[in-house]
């Protein structure tokens, strides 16, 4: 009973959170897409109006031109009037009347126009300061579904049905990229801690020292070695998995190359990439879909199947994008639906959403291939 209790209750703090989430999600979208249409808008109108300061300010000159002759013109026949018909003194003094009013109407076009341009200018600054902070917000939010998966695979042993368990993994896909509180939390639990973990054997380190046992403290100094490593590490990747500024600079392909470098590095693992195809810029949403599933793909195999040697293969094709992950880790039967599965669903939802599919093939002690297709017309 009390099982289905905190089901229950795990249940509506889950429905209440993935709400929150979705209405955060919609609402940044808008914001965002809202104030770049505008800033899109801007821009083009900028462009007009600074077109019409320069073609009134080069019109205004030459009536400027024209102006000072025809005045030159007046001041002449004023002067010796008796040289000319009552009409043509006249037309003179009306043409140099009607060019003096129509080079004051420019003059005031050309200063409301530079008003505008001004204007336009503030307004381009503001939209994109507000554009600005709506995809630093969206960069912060990309990390959670990592943390939600993580998280709720320990809360997943509590979850008996399995249809309940399904729908529990789809509402944190729908949930991906748009819960920002709880990174606050993991940054605190996580680095903060093992910091405060260096702290304190820092002090073991000294008193060892004070009593003379120096291979105790030189032991003791190599953990802290370690501790600063992986906490330097989960440093590093949190503030990567928050968004690759190099996605969005440099595109996938230079991407998933400096991740898989690095991810080589640090866990001193054979990747081998293989690139083939066209080398081109992809749609925003394919680039960063693929190389979550790159990433999330590489973890699995090194964290669960616990592979020495990993091989990732791209391939851009006119009309269709294939990703292949092949690791010789020890495996796992595909037919067993194990309850710590939050990853592999997410992989799943987000090909789906690409209208693309998933297949993983996997023998156990025999290893994992992941492969991905996805339509595409660039």
């Amino acid at each position: 009973m009390a099982v289905k209790i905190s089901e229950k209750a795990l249940d509506h703090v889950i429905d209440e959170m993935v709400d929150v989430v979705e209405n955060s999600k919609d609402e940044i979208f808008n914001i965002s897409e809202g104030a770049r249409s505008e800033y899109e808008r801007l821009v083009r109108e900028l462009k007009e109006t600074k077109d019409q300061v320069i073609r009134l300010i080069d019109d205004g000159d030459q009536l400027e031109q024209r102006v000072k002759f025809s005045r030159q013109r007046l001041a002449e026949v004023s002067k010796y009037f008796d040289r000319y018909t009552e009409a043509e003194i006249r037309e003179v003094y009306e043409n140099t009347h009607n060019m003096q009013t129509k080079l004051a109407m420019l003059r005031q076009q050309e200063e409301v126009l530079r008003e505008k341009r001004n204007e336009l200018e503030r307004r381009l600054v503001n939209l994109a300061n507000t554009i600005e902070r709506a995809e630093g917000l969206a960069s912060k939010i990309t990390v959670i579904l990592n943390y939600l998966q993580d998280d709720f695979k320990q809360v997943n042993e509590m979850i008996v049905d399995a249809k309940e368990k399904q729908e529990f993994g789809l509402k944190i896909i729908e949930a991906q990229e748009d819960e920002r509180r709880k990174i606050s939390r993991e940054i605190h639990d996580g680095p903060a801690q093992m910091l405060a973990n260096i702290l304190l054997r820092s002090e073991i380190v000294e008193k060892v020292y004070q009593q003379g046992e120096m291979e105790k403290a030189l032991e003791e100094i190599r953990s802290i070695r370690v501790l600063i490593r992986s906490s330097l590490y989960e440093v590093r990747r949190i503030i990567y998995d928050l968004r690759p500024m190099a996605l969005d600079d440099l595109g996938l392909i230079p991407t998933v190359k400096k991740y898989i470098k690095t991810v080589s590095d640090y866990n001193n693992l054979d990747i081998d990439l293989v690139v083939m195809g066209r080398d081109i810029r992809l749609q925003q949403k394919y680039e960063i879909a693929l190389f979550r599933l790159m990433q999330e793909s590489l973890q699995n195999a090194i964290k669960h199947a616990q592979a020495t040697m990993i091989k990732v293969k791209l391939e851009i094709g006119s009309n269709r994008i294939t990703m292949l992950i092949i690791d010789n880790g020890k495996g796992f039967d595909t037919q067993i639906k194990k309850d710590k599965s939050f990853g592999l669903l997410g992989m799943k939802e987000r090909v789906e959403m690409l209208d693309g599919s998933l297949n993983i093939n996997s023998t156990i002690g025999k290893g994992t291939i992941v492969s991905i297709q996805v339509p595409y017309i660039n």
